[in-house]
This record gives C-alpha cells, sequence and structure tokens, in this order.
C-alpha cells in the first residue's frame, strides 16, 4: 500500500511549522484551524493511508488544539465521518455538546458536517480512520447521538470484543495483498458501524450478517464449509463469527445444518427429484453421512426423508 500523505513538523523550519501543520490536516482529512501555545515546544507527525473510500491515518500531535468552526463545516463540502482510536497521551474531543475524554485504547466518533474542537493536552498519538458518512448506513439522528461519546473495551459488551479485532484489520490492511485490501477495508467499515450501533443502542447491523449468510447458503453442498473457512473468506476472526451467530440465537454449526435440511426437505419434494437416491439428495447439500442426514431429518420433521418424499409425492398427485 503506497502512502498517500506523510508529514513530519520537525523536517521542518520553525516559521513553517504551523502553517504547514495546518495545510497538511485539512489536506488529508477536512478544513480545520490548528493552534498551538507558541511559548510551549509542539511537534506534529502524520502519515495517511487511502484504501477505496476508507482513509487509514497515524498522528502525533501535541501539545494543541484542532477546531473545525461553523464556518469552515459549511464551506467544505467533505462530510465523512472520522474516528479517533486514541493509542497513546490523552484527548478530549468535544462536538454536539459532549466531551470525550480519550485515552490510550479508547475511541470516538466525530461528524465532519458539524464544527468539532480537539484539545490535546500533551504530546499524544492516535490512529484516525475516516469514512463516508453513507458507508455507515446511519440516520442522521443516529450520527447526532453517536459525536463524542467514548467507547473503550472497559466499557465491556461488544466493544471488548470489536475494538481488538478492529485493531487487527487496520493493522492487517498494510501486510495483505492488494486483492485483499479491499475485502478488508469494508470488513473494517462494518466493524465501525456495529460498533457506532452498539454504543447508541441501535439494532445489529446487518451488512456483514447478511453477506455471510449469503455467501454459505451458495456453498451449502461444499462437505468442507468450516467456521475457520468462512471466518477467512471474510476476513474476520473466527472469534467473532461465532459472536454474530451467538446475536443471532443459534451457532455455526446449527445455522448451515439448517439451512441444509431446508434444502434437502424441498429438493426431496420435487416431482422432478424422484429418480435421486435419499443418499444423493443428501450429499448434494454437504451431508458426508446418509445416516446421520435421515437421524437429523427425522428429528426437523418428525419423519424420515423417505416418509417425506412419499408424502410430498402423494400430496401431489391429489393437487
Amino acid at each position: 500500500m503506497l502512502t498517500a500523505v506523510s508529514c513530519a513538523t520537525r523536517d521542518l523550519a520553525p516559521g513553517d511549522r504551523l502553517d504547514a501543520w495546518q495545510r497538511v490536516l485539512s489536506r488529508t482529512f477536512v478544513d480545520v484551524e490548528v493552534r498551538v501555545d507558541r511559548g510551549r515546544p509542539w511537534t506534529g507527525e502524520l502519515a495517511a493511508e487511502r484504501l477505496g473510500a476508507l482513509q487509514i491515518a497515524t498522528e502525533d500531535f501535541g501539545p494543541g488544539t484542532i477546531l473545525r468552526g461553523a464556518r469552515t463545516a459549511a464551506a467544505d463540502p467533505r462530510t465523512h465521518i472520522l474516528v479517533r482510536r486514541q493509542l497513546a497521551g490523552t484527548a478530549l474531543l468535544l462536538q454536539d455538546g459532549r466531551t470525550a475524554e480519550l485515552r490510550p485504547g479508547g475511541l470516538a466518533f466525530h461528524d465532519a458536517r458539524r464544527p468539532f474542537r480537539i484539545v490535546l493536552p500533551e504530546p499524544q498519538r492516535a490512529r484516525i480512520l475516516m469514512v463516508p458518512r453513507a458507508l455507515l448506513r446511519l440516520e442522521e439522528r443516529q450520527l447526532h447521538a453517536l459525536t463524542a461519546t467514548p467507547v473503550d473495551e472497559a466499557a465491556g459488551g461488544a466493544a471488548a470484543l470489536l475494538l481488538p479485532l478492529l485493531d487487527g484489520l487496520v493493522d492487517e490492511v498494510a501486510r495483505v495483498t492488494a486483492a485483499r485490501r479491499e475485502r478488508l477495508a469494508r470488513t473494517v467499515v462494518d466493524v465501525l458501524a456495529t460498533l457506532a450501533l452498539e454504543r447508541i443502542g441501535g439494532p445489529p447491523e446487518p451488512a456483514l450478517w447478511e453477506r455471510i449468510t449469503a455467501s454459505v447458503r451458495d456453498r451449502l453442498g461444499e462437505p468442507g464449509l468450516t467456521p475457520r473457512d468462512i471466518a477467512d473468506r471474510h476476513a474476520i476472526s473466527l472469534r467473532y463469527l461465532h459472536r454474530l451467530f451467538q446475536r443471532q440465537g443459534t451457532t455455526v454449526g446449527a445455522w448451515i445444518r439448517a439451512r441444509r435440511l431446508e434444502a434437502a426437505h424441498a429438493e426431496l419434494a420435487l416431482p422432478g427429484a424422484a429418480d435421486r437416491s435419499i443418499a444423493t439428495v443428501a450429499a448434494r447439500w454437504g451431508f458426508t453421512s446418509p445416516s446421520h442426514f435421515s437421524r437429523a431429518f427425522r428429528e426437523t420433521y418428525g419423519m424420515s426423508p423417505a416418509q417425506w418424499r412419499r408424502a410430498a409425492g402423494a400430496a401431489g398427485r391429489r393437487d
């Protein structure tokens, strides 16, 4: 991945540093004003990379203040959502009448469409993700409730799982081949959307769940379909995959078995499948053991596959 932006104030003449730092932040993120106490030493260093619609940046800056005023926000057409993940030091993020105090490990969203202020009382380091607001699929009222509300692992819940996952995905972006980067970027956005909804008490984010289940439905006939394979295909951890299914009140294995049984149940009722053996139908839907298939079918539908086929055939003839 190519570095899109790189700047270090130490490489510049002292008189040029503040203006250059303000320009690089405005060019990389959105138009902002930078304020520093000229009586105190400060430094700034930024490295930013683009991955499709997603931008990932690491910022070392402080002490100082980053300000996006109402007039600047109105004049700047960029309306991205920025996500600040504090890595070292502290930061105060102020927006929409709220203040998020971020310490290492904390995260908060802020909206470029409205004014915000970031106060950095000391040298600090943060990772900043910038996402087009439409990709988070949140209503404006949800975004307004989300900004400057801190998220950290200590709060428990989904954040304790999702924040380490987010860090791992972002770190992985720099190491994977170009073919996997776009998929990883989509997954990063999905995790951010899930974190946002979890923070404001919204319903589970459907996008990743729908992609995974649609993909699994297309592969029901593969006997080797495993949770590890599914997680790898969608660039998520095995633990997070299991968590997604647990939220739906099921497990990966139980969900796959239920969909396979449904497919076999439907096929056995088809007149055109009458010449196919039950073992053939079972194998077409990923069951490697005919006896296991028969037991699972009876447990689910209260009759054997052969009994269901006869019953469905008799009903068809009557119709």
